[in-house]
């Protein structure tokens, strides 16, 4: 994936200008909270853009909790981290009423999904009735405790996290969980220039916490990127595109589980953000692909390394649009 460049956006009306440079400063704080990871911080923005949830899957040690802080930092969030174990109850995650003897009434004591970014820490470790309670919150943005309905940030994001490894005495995630993940990542390890510098800079640095950059936009600014993402026009041969492209993964002999039609929204919504993040004001079957091994890779059922050689084949058996201008 090419990083898209912030003179695409020169000559731009006033609002659009303004949008692009609040996209130039969440890329670099990312950036440079995640060294040599620029295409990992293009999805994750199109995917904090698209409005949907990220799943990444690695090795522990490689910055997912570095990325989650930086970027509820860089959107002036609130952030909350919760370490997923077997014995996490669902009200470790929403929250629960206690009695408060003074004034002889319940109060609810909100949980960690009340932040703006919440990273789940080896969500697959936690059970699976604690699970549907994060199932509830990523989907419908709210929380139930004891039957009253409680609303979470318009900009809720969770980021969740897995190791692909370790697998003794999880619980896998079922499909209906999977498919309210936007997109799967893996950060993978940083290059050789990029751990030498990090290494530099830990020299007779403090042995504490590094300081979180100030935020670079707010709520609004994010909520206004969103709704200028949502209304990119994407032309009706790429929906037909797109289309096509989700129901040849249903016919494809080596998924077991085909694309849904809300993962095809989200397809869409994506495509849509990778648009935006490269200026443009329109979406491309370039986007489409661009963003289709993260989508799909985390909702059809393929075997472990085939995913590469699938998407690969579902886009050769359907033809490109030559038109994608309104």
């Amino acid at each position: 994936m090419k990083v898209a460049s912030a003179t695409i956006f020169d000559s731009l009306p006033d609002d659009r200008l303004e949008a692009a440079e609040a996209v130039a400063a969440l890329r670099r704080a990312l950036n440079a909270a995640l060294r040599g990871k620029a295409d990992v911080v293009e999805m994750v923005l199109a995917c904090l853009l698209a409005r949907g949830h990220l799943l990444l899957e690695d090795m522990p040690g490689l910055g997912k909790t570095t990325l989650a802080k930086a970027l509820a930092a860089a959107v002036g969030g609130r952030f909350a981290r919760v370490q997923c174990t077997p014995d996490l109850l669902p009200g470790d995650l929403t929250g629960f009423r206690v009695y408060d003897p003074k004034t002889r009434e319940f109060e609810f004591i909100p949980g960690p999904v009340f932040a703006d970014v919440l990273l789940a820490d080896e969500i697959n470790r936690a059970t699976p009735r604690t699970q549907s309670a994060l199932l509830e919150a990523m989907a419908e943005r709210q929380a139930t405790v004891d039957s009253v309905h409680h609303r979470l940030s318009d900009g809720f994001f969770v980021i969740a996290t897995q190791n692909p490894v370790e697998q003794h005495g999880t619980y896998p995630l079922p499909e209906a969980q999977l498919d309210r993940f936007a997109i799967k990542l893996s950060i993978g390890y940083p290059g050789r220039d990029d751990e030498r510098a990090m290494l530099d800079a830990a020299v007779g640095a403090a042995a504490r916490e590094p300081e979180l950059a100030p935020a670079v936009i707010g709520a609004d600014e994010l909520a206004s990127l969103q709704v200028r993402v949502a209304a990119t026009p994407v032309a009706p041969a790429v929906r037909d595109y797109l289309v096509d492209l989700g129901r040849a993964t249903r016919s494809h002999r080596r998924v077991e589980l085909g694309l849904s039609p809300r993962g095809l929204l989200i397809w869409q919504r994506l495509a849509q953000a990778r648009a935006f993040l490269a200026g443009r004001g329109y979406v491309t079957p370039d986007d489409v692909r661009d963003v289709a091994a993260p989508t799909l890779g985390v909702r059809l059922g393929v075997e472990a390394g085939a995913l590469p050689a699938v998407v690969s084949e579902v886009f050769a058996g359907v033809p490109v649009p030559t038109t994608f201008k309104r």
